[in-house]
Order: C-alpha cells, then sequence, then structure tokens
C-alpha cells in the first residue's frame, strides 16, 4: 500500500534557486518516491535515482514526433501507446500532433498521476484532462499482457516506451521483459498494420539494438544530444519480420 507522507523542506540548489521537497511516498516498488521542486522546475526520484524533469524534455518529444512523423502519409486518426506518464512531455506532444485521435497512457505510480492535478499539470498542460487522453494506473508489463488477450484488442499505430531509463537500466525489475523476446513480440501484435515501436533509453544499448534488427524489418536508431554527458537515444522500429516468432534472444 502506497504510504504518502508530505514534507516541505528547502534548501538552495547548486546553481541557485530554492529547492523544495513536495512530497515523499513510498511507491508501488516499494521504495521512495519523491517529486522536488528546483527553481520554476519539477525532478522526480526514484529510490535516491534521478528519473525525469520538467527542463527540456527534447528526446522525449522527439520519440513521439519521429513515431508519427514516420507513419504512412495517408494515415489519420492515429492511437498511440504510452508507457509511462512521468511529467507528461510525451503524452503532450502526441496530443498536439494534428494526426492523433487517442492517447492512451500507462503509469504505475498513482501519486504521479496525482501530479498532475498539482504540481505538474502545468508543466505539461494537464494532459490527463484531454478527452482524447485515458491514464491507466497500472504495471505496463501487466497491462500489455492484458490488452494483448482481450477477445477485440486495440490496435494502436504508434506505441512509445518511456518507462525506464533504458533496456539496461530498468526502474522495475520486472520491466526487463520489456525489451526481451516475448516482450517484443506481444508489443508487435498491438501494433496496428503498419505501426511502429519507439524505446526511449538514456544510453545506447548495442544488444537491444541487435535484438530489434533480428525481429523488425525497419529499425531506425536516434541520437538526441543532451547538455552533458552522453546522448539520449531513441529506437524506432516497425515492419516485424515474417519469422520473429521463432525467434529466441
Amino acid at each position: 500500500m502506497e504510504q504518502r507522507r508530505s514534507e516541505r523542506t528547502a534548501d538552495t540548489a547548486p546553481g541557485g534557486g530554492e529547492t523544495v521537497t513536495l512530497e515523499r511516498v513510498t511507491g508501488q516498488t516499494g521504495g521512495d518516491l519523491v517529486l522536488r521542486r528546483v527553481g520554476a522546475h519539477y525532478e522526480i526520484y526514484s529510490n535516491g535515482v534521478f528519473l525525469m524533469d520538467t527542463r527540456d524534455g527534447t528526446s522525449e518529444r522527439e520519440m513521439v514526433r519521429a513515431s508519427l512523423s514516420a507513419l504512412p502519409h495517408g494515415r489519420s486518426l492515429a492511437r498511440v501507446l504510452i508507457g509511462g506518464l512521468g511529467v507528461g512531455f510525451s503524452a503532450r506532444e502526441a496530443l498536439d500532433h494534428p494526426r492523433v485521435a487517442r492517447v492512451d497512457v500507462v503509469e504505475l505510480e498513482p501519486r504521479v498521476i496525482a501530479w498532475h492535478d498539482g504540481e505538474l499539470g502545468e508543466a505539461a498542460g494537464y494532459v490527463h484532462r484531454d478527452p482524447r487522453c485515458r491514464v491507466h494506473n497500472a504495471d505496463i508489463v501487466a497491462w500489455l499482457d492484458d490488452a494483448r488477450a482481450a477477445a477485440d484488442p486495440v490496435r494502436y499505430d504508434v506505441i512509445c516506451l518511456d518507462t525506464d531509463n533504458g533496456p539496461d537500466w530498468t526502474v522495475v525489475e520486472g520491466n526487463g521483459r520489456l525489451y526481451e523476446g516475448a516482450g517484443l513480440d506481444t508489443l508487435a501484435d498491438l501494433l496496428a498494420p503498419g505501426g511502429l515501436l519507439a524505446f526511449w533509453s538514456a544510453n545506447s544499448v548495442s544488444a537491444f539494438e541487435e535484438a530489434l534488427r533480428a525481429r523488425f524489418a525497419s529499425v531506425e536508431v536516434i541520437e538526441v544530444p543532451v547538455a552533458r554527458g552522453v546522448p539520449d537515444v531513441v529506437y524506432l522500429a516497425g515492419s516485424p519480420s515474417a519469422d520473429q516468432s521463432s525467434l529466441d534472444m
């Protein structure tokens, strides 16, 4: 059960501006989930590990933008599935695209969803209030399995996974399956014909790229420069290979 502990402590950030811990809760993974405000921006931490903030979001937006841009030009009213609500930049990019009719977002942490009614809402324009957007509070792996097993499953034109820091740096241990054979097969089964998968990563992972190339006929690797460190990476995959079900990672 989630244990909520309101906590407003403040100090001065190294770059100037006050740092305020707005809330600290016990999240679904059993560790601390923290929302902080640093000057005019917000940060989310899990077990002391930085997850995301509202300073930029360029690579998260690029993940969605590149996916939608790669769809066949004749396709309209696209359906988008996003794994991870976070600060809302991925969902906002999808909702702002003129070709998007529906956005489903799957978010594990109920407090992250609740923060969008308050502190985080303004940063991404209260995405959950858009009538085209449905936010599901669920574990992404279980949600995908249930969606695939439905009698009449929804097929998505674009599926974007922004649930972890990358295939080799998962926030939830069970999320590793998303980047392995069974998980990739599940994702591919939920794609509409001609649909695209996109994965966000804080660094390049050559083994994951090889796994994608073994399963999909089309794979693109997009590097997005960041202010410090190695570029963020977006993996874009489409057109599952005919023999993908026989592959084993």
